[in-house]
Formats: structure tokens, C-alpha cells, sequence
């Protein structure tokens, strides 16, 4: 038996799963907003009321929305900021009594399509979450990818390519440098996140719109949507190719919010040869088989 927990920004999802992948049960909870003590007395109560659904003592794999620093042991990169500087992966074996495994949520949703998903017979992995942030893992032969600063698949914080990192001089007078809140300039989180789709057609129409309005207008002929939609597209483009070019992977599995943008992966695909130094691209993009339940799936896999 396997216990996942996806340790998100609103919400602590947990499930257990059977020897097969079978889900068995599945309960979500609030996640406390800026409370860490609170938040590991929720894990404990969320995997306590799971592992009392069965007979056998389960394993425990978590996922979570930053990274474990290979330097300290401690947690960076969260988005949750109370985790930050703490050592989650001590404290929660600690007050579960067990030992415990974590990896970064993008990393969960990766293992989770390259054990039993959409990317189930698939050699090399990338896994991307284009959501409110952008996030990444590879997987090889069903197994996670990691290196020495734990950051391997982190695409979302490369520059796009034809930006800088640094900001241009201001002699230049440019005023289009996208800052990003990891402290660089022009990530490509910054372009292909939702708030960076939103600020594209706000720069476009002086108009503020929810993702989901935007494309909403581009199908209706609207200008400023139409072409906000259209560089979007060829920002994925440019920003998976640089990837592809690195790590040549079988398969793309796409998952997040935008990645429900109708008509997104026929023409990222079309696009790709555009970018991919390649004289051809057989890189197949595709949709996460298990959607927004593949984080707490690939927590479970971590064992």
C-alpha cells in the first residue's frame, strides 16, 4: 500500500493506492495558510484517517511545492512561504513516526504519467505544469531524475529564449522586462503562467480577463485575444524546444490550468520544428492522463 500527499497552496490532497496503482481512497482538506505547525498536524491527521482505511501499514511519499536543499536539508523555492527554511522532510517523519519521502510537486505529476500515464510506455519524460506557475520534472525508465541541486526539469526559470535574465539597461529605455519573483528577469513562468497570459492581453487591450475570457475571446474573433493566444502558443514552443534540444525526450505530458487551452497541443506540435535543431521532431506532446490528480498519485510512486 502506498500513501501520496500533495501539499498544495489551498488545498492538502492525500490518496492511497494498491500494489496496482488502484485508487482505494482519496480526501482533500484546506491547506492553513502561514501556519507550518498547523500544517504538519494536517498531514498527520490526513495520512492517519488513510492509513486506517486499511489493514496494512502504507508507505508515505509527499509532494510539495518547493524543493529540499541538498546544501542544508532545509526546504527553498516554495511558493508556500512558511515552508521555507524549514526541515519539512524531518519534521514530518518525525511527528508521522516513519520514514518519508518528498519530492517537488512537478516532479509527483512527472512520476505519476511515466509510471501508469500518459507516458507509461515512454523512455524519457518531461512532465510540465503550466498553471499559476510554470514547473517541470524528467523522468528515465519511470524513475525521477536528479541531480545535485535538486532542480532538474525547473524550465519554468530559464530565461525564454531571444530575453535576457538580467534587466536591459534603462539607457535603452525598455520598459517590456518581465520580473520574476525568483529575482531574474524574463523567465519563461513569466510569459506562459497564467498571470503572464493575462498580463500579455492587459498590455494588448488595457483589459483585465481570466485566462479562460481570453480565449474565450480569441474564438470569437477578437483582435488583442487572438494575438495574446497566438504568441502564447509560440512562447510554449520556443520554451519546450530549448528543453527538447537539452534532453531529447519521447514525450511531453502537459498538465496545469493552460494546459486546457483548446487546441494547445495540435499547435505547439506544429510549431516545434520551428525551434527544435532537428530535421525533424518526433517528440510526442500530450495531455497528463490523471489531470490534476497526478501529483498526489506520483507522491505515492515515490516508493
Amino acid at each position: 500500500m502506498r500513501i501520496g500527499v500533495d501539499l498544495g497552496g489551498t488545498k492538502i490532497e492525500g490518496v492511497i493506492l494498491d500494489s496496482v496503482g488502484n485508487t482505494l481512497f482519496k480526501k482533500r482538506i484546506p491547506t492553513p495558510q502561514n501556519n507550518y505547525a498547523q500544517t504538519l498536524r494536517d498531514i498527520k491527521s490526513l495520512v492517519d484517517f488513510l492509513q486506517g482505511q486499511v489493514d496494512e501499514i502504507a508507505t508515505v511519499g509527499i509532494g510539495t511545492p518547493g524543493a529540499r536543499s541538498e546544501l542544508n536539508g532545509r526546504m527553498k523555492n516554495c511558493n508556500s512561504t512558511c515552508l521555507n527554511g524549514q526541515d519539512f522532510l524531518g519534521d514530518v517523519s518525525e511527528i508521522l513516526d516513519q520514514r518519508v519521502r518528498i519530492a517537488n510537486d512537478a516532479d509527483c505529476f512527472t512520476l505519476s504519467e511515466a509510471v501508469d500515464g500518459a507516458a507509461k510506455n515512454d523512455v524519457i519524460v518531461l512532465g510540465v505544469i503550466i498553471g499559476t506557475g510554470v514547473g517541470g520534472g524528467v523522468s528515465v525508465n519511470r524513475a525521477l531524475l536528479q541531480g545535485p541541486n535538486s532542480i532538474a526539469g525547473e524550465w519554468g526559470h530559464n530565461p525564454l529564449p531571444g530575453f535576457l535574465a538580467a534587466p536591459r539597461s534603462s539607457t535603452l529605455n525598455r520598459t517590456d522586462d518581465r520580473p520574476c519573483y525568483c529575482g531574474k528577469f524574463n523567465c519563461v513562468e513569466t510569459f506562459l503562467s497564467g498571470p503572464g497570459f493575462q498580463k500579455d492581453y492587459r498590455a494588448r487591450s488595457g483589459d483585465d480577463c481570466l485566462p479562460a475570457e481570453i480565449v474565450g475571446l480569441a474564438q470569437q474573433g477578437h483582435v488583442q485575444a487572438q494575438a495574446s493566444l497566438t504568441h502564447y502558443f509560440d512562447y510554449l514552443a520556443m520554451g519546450l524546444a530549448a528543453v527538447i534540444n537539452v534532453i531529447d525526450p519521447h514525450v511531453i505530458v502537459l498538465g496545469g490550468g493552460m494546459s486546457n487551452i483548446d487546441g494547445l497541443v495540435p499547435e505547439v506540435t506544429q510549431l516545434l520544428p520551428r525551434y527544435v535543431f532537428s530535421d525533424q521532431v518526433l517528440t510526442r506532446v500530450t495531455l497528463a492522463k490523471y489531470g490534476d490528480s497526478s501529483g498526489v498519485r506520483g507522491a505515492a510512486w515515490l516508493w
